[in-house]
Order: C-alpha cells, then structure tokens, then sequence
C-alpha cells in the first residue's frame, strides 16, 4: 500500500494564492486557496491510500484533517522540506500540493491502488514545468535536496537526480497548477464542480468589466 502526503499551508490573505493578486484581492486570493485546499483534503480523504499525511505550515490543523497524520514542516527551503517528510515516512509513499484542486482518482490510481512493477519513483510533470505529484517506493529525501524549486525547469531537474540515482522513473498525467489568474480560469472551465471552481467563478464574476 501506498501513503499520500499533502504539503499545504494555511490560506492567508498575503501568503496563499498571492499570484491572483491582482486582479483579486489578497483576501479574494486566500479565498481561492482555501477552497483549493477543501478540494485536496477531500481527494486524500477519499483515496485509496494506507496512510493520510498533512504536512502543514501552520500551528492549528484546518477542517477537513481528521484522520491525517499532521506533521509540522521543517524551517528551510521547499527542497529542505519535502526532504524532512520523504525522511520521515518508511514505506511507499506519493506527495502531492494544493494546487490541483481538479484531482480525480484516476490521476493517482497507480501508484495509490498499486505500485507499478516496473518504478523506483513516480512524478506527474505540472505544464509550468514544475511537478504536481512525486513519489518513491522507498523514500530518501536526498533526492529532493538541493534540487531547484518553483522554476520552469523544476521537473527536469529532479528527472535527473532520479535518473543520476539509477532509479526508474514513471511519468504521470502531465496537469495544469493554479498559481496565476490564467490557470485558475483554465482549471475552472474544465472542472466546473470542485469548490474551487465556485469560489472562483463568484470571484471572477464580481471584478469590474
């Protein structure tokens, strides 16, 4: 069996979604986030997984966290982070953010029904080319240190690192983050019943013409 992971954070205004802003508010933006994060938790509730796992930077757990095991993230860079919880967790495990509030379970069938044959790790490639989803059979944080993190080549890099450790790797679902106000009007019109896409339709619907 596998354990998911989802790093998050709390939705304040000026620290969750700020990339909305503008044309939303800070306030509108952590509106945003906050249904994002409604969505993940309900995706990693529902999932297949043996283990839930909510690796938080916040000091009280939110809604929707009963039943996950809540870790605190570590002080450093995302690299030093996700690092920490890969080191963490002993057994199978996939992690993935609250930026794609559209997940279905489709997305994750494998490795969260069953473990390919033929794979050390997974990854489903974000078209920023970042990563929404990172797995490994058997978790070892240094394969996250010292990779770059939210830059357009974040996934090249840690296909390398991957690749560098004799791993084999198998690729996801390549899916679309919500980090600008373009992306979020993508995912929305394509996945019109999540939260996220009524949080942000009502959002988008009251910005001046």
């Amino acid at each position: 069996m596998t354990a998911l992971i989802l790093i998050a954070k709390p939705p304040l205004p000026g620290r969750a979604k700020t990339r909305l802003h503008p044309p939303l508010t800070l306030e509108e933006a952590a509106d945003v986030a906050a249904a994002c994060l409604a969505d993940s938790l309900e995706f990693a509730r529902d999932s297949p997984a043996s283990r839930r796992i909510l690796l938080w930077d916040g000091d009280e757990a939110p809604a929707g966290s009963q039943g996950f095991d809540v870790i605190r993230q570590v002080e450093g860079t995302l690299d030093v982070r996700l690092g920490a919880v890969f080191d963490a967790v002993d057994e199978p495990c996939v992690l993935i953010g609250m930026d794609t509030p559209q997940l279905q379970p489709a997305h994750l069938a494998m490795p969260l029904d069953f473990w390919p044959d033929d794979a050390d790790a997974v990854m489903g490639p974000a078209n920023d080319g970042g990563w929404w989803s990172l797995g490994f059979r058997e978790p070892n944080g240094d394969l996250l240190r010292g990779v770059p993190m939210s830059q357009d080549d974040t996934a090249l890099h840690q296909r390398r690192r991957i690749e560098a450790a004799g791993l084999r790797l198998h690729e996801l679902a390549t899916l679309t983050d919500v980090d600008t106000y373009d992306t979020a009007i993508e995912v929305a019109e394509a996945n019109p019943l999540t939260r996220f896409a009524a949080t942000f339709r009502y959002l988008d619907s009251r910005l001046p013409l």
